[in-house]
């Protein structure tokens, strides 16, 4: 008689995770630790990937990031390099110019500009199939369990709502859904109390114009405005991508936001009134703000980019922080693995003296961005000449990619 056979050992059940949230944040972390095996559903309450936004500088922790998660490719395909940037008054005039040549020069070539859709667009390219997104799935409340103890003790899993019932319990929930956070809201309890308002309004949208586009050419062509600000980006296909940014004290967004732009920009002249009055429906509008929350995880819970850490457009780096910090959660869950609460208190350990540096200078810097008088228009202008000099915009190029790095170890490199 043959020995019987040895009954196969049952398949061990892959670690599940939720994240919340189909921006930059999210659908990195997603893709990161479904490479590491773990089962990833991804909770988007937007019933697709949404096309307004404006552009971005890429540089920094996020450049290196990207690198490492093979990303870079995917997103340099959608990047612009410029020649220069402009300021303009209000009958076209330039009033300063500044070479992009010393930034690329000085971070060695590690530097473009790409829309913030165009990097999600990116990253929905290089997600593993093994991640499954959902869409028009927003979420109603979140149940953070708890993990368990390094020891062996296994905890309770971590349980999403979505509105219309659907329940997903996880050992690890991902808050990654922007500056209004649910998943914040919810397992801390403080709603927009973890909000910092800076006192702005920003707004962005895409043209179809290749007249314009080409009469821009290769230069970022800014307002040298006071109070508000708006910008364009002559895109290789013809569009043109706006953005708009109004030093305001009002908390909420405008309900007809197209006519909002419309008129609160009419004063800016050049071509800024025209091109305001073609908003059309697809426009990113938000207040700006920063995200201050005491805490960045809870029981099988944590909360990253822009929901822990938003540091605003007027401190520059949002989308690489995105990226980089994702990178950092999942090295730390590495790094850590079977111990779910050690991996996610070095996660905040090694990231958030990086953030909060970079949300210090964003506070810093707004009223250089959008000047509220004209003595702050003059020391802009002012130092964007002294910049302009030769040399001297090399020596402040390098200064600036010098001080958005963090050290080597919040990265892991």
């Amino acid at each position: 008689m043959s020995p019987a056979a040895t009954p196969p050992h049952p398949p061990v059940p892959a670690r599940r995770a939720v994240v919340v949230g189909a921006g930059i944040s999210g659908l990195s972390i997603a893709g990161q630790l479904a490479a590491d095996g773990w089962a990833v559903d991804v909770l988007e309450q937007a019933p697709g990937p949404r096309p307004a936004g404006y552009m971005i500088d890429f540089f920094g922790p996020g450049f290196d990031a990207a690198e490492s998660m093979g990303l870079l490719p995917a997103l340099r395909r959608r990047g612009v390099l410029y020649d220069s940037l402009r300021y303009v008054d209000a009958t076209g005039r330039t009033t300063a110019r500044l070479s992009m040549g010393a930034f690329l020069r000085a971070s060695r070539g590690r530097f473009f500009s790409i829309l913030r859709p165009d990097i999600e667009d990116g990253l929905r390219e290089w997600l593993p199939a093994a991640v499954t997104v959902h869409q028009s799935a927003p979420v109603v409340s979140v149940d953070p369990g708890s993990p368990g103890t390094g020891g062996g003790a296994p905890g309770e899993p971590a349980v999403v709502v979505l509105r219309e019932g659907t329940r997903f319990e996880a050992d690890l929930v991902v808050g990654a859904d922007g500056i209004h956070s649910t998943v914040r809201r919810e397992v801390f309890g403080r709603g927009e109390d973890t909000l910092r308002l800076l006192g702005y309004h920003v707004a962005g949208f895409i043209v179809e114009d290749p007249p314009l586009a080409r009469d821009l050419g290769p230069v970022v062509t800014l307002t040298d405005s006071l109070i508000r600000q708006a910008g364009l980006y002559a895109l290789p296909d013809g569009r043109v991508a706006v953005f708009a940014v109004e030093a305001t004290d009002n908390p909420s967004v405008p309900r007809d936001q197209g006519a909002h732009l419309a008129t609160a920009y009419a004063d800016l002249g050049w071509r800024i009134p025209a091109v305001m009055e073609r908003a059309g429906d697809e426009i990113y509008y938000d207040v700006v703000a920063q995200s201050s929350c005491p805490h960045w995880s809870r029981g099988r819970v944590v909360i990253t980019g822009d929901a822990a850490y938003a540091v605003s457009l007027l401190a520059g780096q949002g989308a690489s922080l995105a990226l980089a910090g994702s990178l950092a959660l999942a090295r730390a869950l590495r790094a850590h693995d079977g111990d779910l609460g050690a991996g996610l208190a070095a996660y905040e350990e090694q990231w958030r003296p990086v953030a909060e540096t970079q949300q210090a200078a964003g506070r810093r810097n707004a009223t250089f961005f959008v000047p509220s008088g004209r003595i702050g228009q003059v020391v802009r202008r002012v130092a964007l000449r002294i910049m302009g000099l030769p040399g001297v915009g090399g020596v402040a190029a390098r200064r600036i990619f010098a001080s958005s790095l963090p050290s080597k170890g919040h990265t892991g490199d």
